[in-house]
């Protein structure tokens, strides 16, 4: 990386300032064209499979659903009664979970991916074009993941993520902060295949890119748990929206009576539909042509 790559999104405030026309998702400039991935930033994105579209369309049942008290769930072999859908729980927090089959992903590309794609922000806009427009990462943050000495699959621990992206609400900037499966709740006895081969994880804050008075926050636990499958890598994620960590264990921020709206839980479940099923088509591809480990 040059120079002015290696030192971009450096001052948070300048990113704060560029999110704005960022969130228009003007097309690369001249210098980002001349990244060599940015020829999939062009590319046509197909649609995700209209079935697997078509079961967010409705609630789930949320008696089927799982809080996340019961995140240790995802450690037994075997599907859950929701491994696709979302619904508001009934205490109000949002819920999604979503199921992807990944024939040419492995655990190893994954890690790759949540480390190097933070980087810069075309990196991030080449995921899902549509709507995604920007990453930042801090000065603090940036060293962690470049240094040779952390494991590849520990470099987000720790590590925000500030993305600028829509999921089908609008534009907003998300804080997104990654943590390692036992800080998030996981029972590490149990962390091994064939139960898990790797985990992206932690808890967000959204903030619309317009925000006004009247604009609705309110944080979130996500989580990515990676396995094995017979046919590749199956991607099983959860989202519990509403949620925040406190004291190391999740605690609902909702007042009493008030539920998460219904148009971001299902906004997000068609966004990770749409986001993953893109992921898993072109990450094999880019992986081939720059990964095996190097970020730069």
């Amino acid at each position: 990386m040059t120079t002015a790559e290696t030192n971009a999104q450096l001052a948070f405030r300048d990113w704060y300032a560029s999110t704005k026309p960022k969130a228009l998702r003007p097309d690369p400039s001249p210098e980002e064209r001349q990244r060599p991935f940015a020829k999939y930033y062009f590319e046509d994105i197909p649609p995700p499979d209209p079935a697997h579209y078509a079961m967010m369309d409705k609630p789930c049942d949320p008696s089927k659903a799982i809080g996340p008290e019961r995140m240790n769930d995802l450690l037994k072999p075997g599907d859950l009664d929701v491994e696709i859908g979302w619904c508001n729980l009934p205490n109000g927090a949002g819920f999604i979970a979503n199921r992807m089959v990944y024939p040419e992903v492995t655990a190893e590309m994954v890690d790759w991916w949540f480390a190097w794609h933070p980087l810069e922000d075309l990196r991030y806009r080449i995921w899902y074009p549509p709507q995604h427009a920007g990453i930042m990462l801090s000065p603090e943050g940036r060293k962690r993941i470049l240094d040779p000495k952390v494991p590849l699959q520990e470099k987000n621990w720790g590590v925000v993520h500030h993305v600028t992206e829509d999921c089908n609400c609008g534009m907003e900037n998300i804080d997104i902060h990654f943590m390692s499966p036992k800080d998030f709740g996981f029972d590490m006895s149990r962390w091994k295949e064939p139960y898990v081969s790797t985990f992206a994880g932690g808890y967000g804050w959204a903030v619309a890119v317009e925000k006004t008075d009247a604009s609705i926050t309110a944080p979130a636990l996500m989580c990515h748990i990676f396995r094995p499958h017979a046919k590749g890598l199956e991607h099983r994620t959860r989202f519990w929206m509403g949620y925040r960590f406190s004291q190391g264990k999740p605690e609902l921020t909702l007042p009493p009576g008030v539920s998460v709206p219904v148009a971001a839980v299902q906004g997000l479940a068609r966004h990770n539909v749409c986001e993953f099923t893109r992921w898993g088509r072109f990450l094999p591809r880019i992986y081939k042509e720059l990964g095996h480990g190097m970020l730069c």
